[in-house]
């Protein structure tokens, strides 16, 4: 049974008992070996060695210790001390225990009386100075109940009983010096420990957000090289594709001055419609790729939004969606950087696409909100799951298959270096909304000329795009 226990798992009941430090229990590794070492040498030194007729009734003693020292050993297992509001209780009983052992063995003379410093240094070890002194006192007095009514007939016998009691005195003072320093070192090192976690916990905090930053930056670095590459291979196609164009557009303006009959003109009239578009659409393309300004200009909100608009209507995904506006009829302008929040607005227009199916609808309002103004973004897909509601906006987190994960959070940063906010407001099986906050300014509100007041449903076709946004 000795053998299982350890200091370890006795310390460890002592802590997951309570938060504060039990010194008694936290010892009790070191007092129920002592105990038990106390017990084994006791039935060694009767049994073995012991010559008296009093083997039986010494027995009986050390079975009486071996019961108690059993319950200690039980009670330190549950994490508990054994009799710990009696210490004075248990320093007398081990008196009268220790006396009797050395009545009946040798007296004074006894090897059992060293029993007495075993008690001195359990009870420095588990209880306050002043319940050891009066141990101290309790084993002086048995001790010399002992030796009193006895005859000293030799040397021995007067050295030991003048001795002994001093060498209690001088064992009690060293065992209580020494508890106290252990006691001290003891606490101290736990306060010392708890301010080396705290500190272990800070560091792991900064840690945490140097990471994050790291990891932010890296994104945006990221997005910024993606967007010069795709600058570089615009302006490359634009370029390339510019050329033809423009040598063809001429030839059919060549071939309009001819005498020509009427089907032929309209079919070169259309053909010059086509041209001016792909021209348009290059322009577009230069336009949305070219190096973005960040300086701030007031802006209004709606013509940005709309300016994200036209360059959506090239997307894949587009055929068969359907786009609601529906735009405050008077905004102030905004200090804005106005390349950036058409990156922020296209993004969260093709997010939406993304989430709609076909057939699905997408609508865009703008409202006041208080001294905020408000845009939302709203698509009737299948929501963002709950449990990846708090991830959407960290770097490199997508649920799309081709996806980088560097949007939303792009977008949360350009949104707030341009004093706003951006949030995802509702999420649910029938559709999300991403609303885009900015402050509203203290200027005079200008009507939204040219702009979508009212509700318009805008149907994107595949086939001719210009009904949906025509170019101004």
């Amino acid at each position: 049974m000795l053998s299982a226990l350890g200091c370890g798992e006795l310390m460890t009941a002592a802590m997951q008992q309570s938060d504060d430090f039990d010194w008694g229990l936290a010892t009790q590794a070191i007092t129920v070996r002592i105990r038990w070492f106390g017990i084994c040498i006791g039935y060694v030194l009767v049994n073995l060695i012991g010559q008296g007729q009093s083997k039986g009734i010494l027995n009986s003693i050390l079975l009486l210790g071996a019961i108690y020292a059993f319950l200690d050993t039980v009670w330190a297992l549950r994490g508990r001390v054994f009799l710990s509001g009696w210490p004075v209780f248990i320093s007398f009983m081990e008196a009268i225990f220790i006396g009797l052992l050395c009545h009946f063995d040798q007296g004074p003379l006894s090897a059992f009386r060293f029993y007495y410093f075993l008690s001195l240094l359990v009870c420095s070890i588990r209880y306050a100075p002043l319940v050891t002194w009066m141990t101290f006192a309790f084993h002086t007095i048995s001790y010399v109940s002992l030796a009193l009514p006895r005859e000293i007939a030799t040397r021995d016998e007067f050295s030991a009983l003048i001795l002994t009691p001093i060498f209690i005195g001088w064992v009690t003072w060293a065992c209580i010096s020494l508890s106290g320093l252990l006691k001290w070192a003891s606490f101290r090192l736990r306060d010392l420990n708890g301010k080396l976690q705290q500190n272990q916990a800070l560091l792991e905090q900064r840690i945490g957000e140097r990471t994050l930053q790291l990891q932010e930056s890296q994104a945006m670095l990221v997005q910024q090289e993606k967007q010069a590459a795709f600058g570089l291979l615009a302006a490359g196609i634009a370029h390339e594709v510019g050329n033809p164009l423009a040598a063809i557009s001429s030839l059919v303006q060549l071939l309009n001055r001819r005498n020509i009959e009427g089907e032929t003109r309209e079919k070169l009239s259309l053909v010059d419609d086509q041209l001016r578009r792909i021209q348009r659409i290059l322009r577009e393309l230069v336009d949305f790729s070219r190096p973005a300004l960040n300086q701030q200009t007031r802006c209004n909100i709606h013509e940005t939004i709309d300016a994200a608009l036209n360059i959506a209507k090239y997307y894949k995904r587009k055929k068969g969606k359907q786009i609601l506006t529906h735009y405050e009829e008077e905004i102030p302008l905004m200090m804005i950087v106005r390349d950036q929040l058409v990156q922020v607005f296209l993004n969260l227009i093709l997010n939406a696409m993304d989430a709609t199916e076909e057939g699905g609808t997408i609508e865009i309002r703008t409202f006041r909100d208080n001294s905020w103004l408000r845009i939302d973004i709203r698509d009737d897909g299948q929501g963002v799951p709950g449990e990846l509601r708090n991830r959407i906006f960290q770097p490199y987190f997508t649920t799309k298959a081709t996806g980088t994960g560097l949007g939303l959070f792009v977008c949360r940063n350009i949104v707030e270096q341009n004093g706003g906010r951006i949030e995802l407001t509702e999420t649910s099986s029938t559709g999300t909304v991403f609303s885009v906050y900015f402050e509203l300014p203290e200027a005079p509100r200008l009507p939204t000329t040219g702009l979508v007041s009212v509700a318009e449903s805008i149907k994107i076709s595949a086939y001719n795009p210009d009904r949906i946004f025509p170019s101004s």
